[in-house]
């Protein structure tokens, strides 16, 4: 018999949250009390998109961001399984056997207890038991965590964050809420007015309601203060309700060039609404107040 060499952990774990960071710490507790390496087994796209057949709610998270947040909690390895009709059809000793067993030589596996897998996603928790014991795996099967009698999941926190509730949505995800996205080119319109912008494409990740909020934001190892806008810039465009907003960030005392970089953009407070100004004066002068007031609330 092989030796096993990992401990593996499988789900989508979109948005990495209180529930989820519970199942792969005890990955790594598990593989540090063994001496055997902790994996992370996820799925892109997500599951339901392939099972559903239509268009989903944007991912809490995108995959990339996914990612950092699971390495950051002490994993080893993160495997991305391609999830499309081949793996949603395959039966479930057959998914273990192939690619948890031959291809990760897992010793132990850990899941939360409402785990399910295989060819429609009808075995849960004791089927898996029931295969892995023919393998002489271990199985560990991690509680829900509830908040208020609700367990945790990645649907309500999204529902939270794009209503505005970001300190309750921070709360459910163990972590203050950030996106992660890449700095791309944008019309300069804040530059004309001397208050330079990363204009931020999010990727799909959930997104706050339209509005000026103090943030703070990571570049590379370093994390600054600023302020940031999402919206249509109703002062510039009038665009019609369905036109996807935009998102730019302030970063105060900052002159890196980001252009292709990533930045990931922690939300502390709303400050305002999004607001048509009259003039360009005007908004400048609100520009400078919001400003101090996210200067004031992050200090």
């Amino acid at each position: 018999m092989i030796r096993p060499r990992s401990v593996v952990t499988i789900g989508v774990f979109d948005g990495v949250h209180t529930g989820h960071r519970a199942v792969i710490k005890e990955a790594v507790r598990q593989a540090a009390a063994k001496g055997l390496k902790s994996i992370v087994v996820t799925f892109d796209p997500h599951p339901l998109k392939v099972l559903n057949g239509k268009k989903m709610a944007p991912s809490l998270i995108s995959l990339k961001h996914r990612i950092e947040l699971i390495k950051g909690l002490g994993i080893d390895r993160v495997v991305v399984v391609k999830f499309d009709r081949r793996i949603a059809s395959m039966p479930a000793e057959k998914f273990i056997k192939e690619l948890i067993i031959k291809r990760l030589n897992a010793g132990t596996i850990v899941v939360g207890e409402d785990f399910c897998f295989g060819k429609d996603a009808s075995s849960d928790v004791r089927r898996l038991r029931r295969i892995a014991k023919k393998y002489f795996i271990d199985v560990k099967a991690i509680r829900h965590l509830k908040k208020s009698g609700r367990i945790i999941s990645s649907t309500i926190i999204r529902k939270l964050v794009v209503e505005g509730n970001i300190r309750k949505a921070s709360e459910l995800l163990g972590r203050p809420f950030s996106i992660l996205g890449t700095v791309v080119a944008g019309a300069r319109l804040a530059s004309s007015l001397g208050y330079p912008t990363a204009n931020i494409n999010p990727h799909h990740e959930a997104i706050p309601p339209s509005g000026v909020y103090a943030v703070r934001v990571k570049f590379k190892s370093r994390t600054y203060k600023g302020v940031m806008n999402i919206g249509i810039r109703p002062t510039f465009y009038d665009y019609g309700r369905d036109k996807e907003p935009s998102i730019e960030a302030h970063i105060f005392n900052f002159h890196e060039r980001v252009y292709g970089h990533d930045l990931e953009i922690f939300f502390v407070c709303r400050l305002r609404a999004e607001k048509k100004f009259k003039t360009t004066e005007s908004l400048v002068r609100q520009i400078k107040k919001d400003e101090s007031m996210a200067r004031g609330v992050l200090s």
